[in-house]
């Protein structure tokens, strides 16, 4: 078998977590900042996991992951 080719779009978007999830960033925070509240920008820095329906997916993008 050869070896597989890491997605590399995907690689600086996901991280596996210690559990053996994907963590990703929050959508939402490069632009139109000023209608949104301070409240909801601090919700965005926090990172959140991987849905179970993309899960098969960025596990295949990042196969050494």
């Amino acid at each position: 078998m050869p070896k597989l080719k890491t997605k590399r779009g995907a690689a600086k978007r996901f991280h596996r977590t210690g559990g053996g999830l994907f963590a990703r960033a929050k959508a939402g925070k490069s632009h139109i900042l000023t209608k949104k509240t301070a409240k909801r920008k601090r919700a965005l820095r926090q990172s959140t996991l991987v849905d179970s329906a993309n899960f098969r997916a960025v596990s295949r993008m990042l196969p050494y992951a």
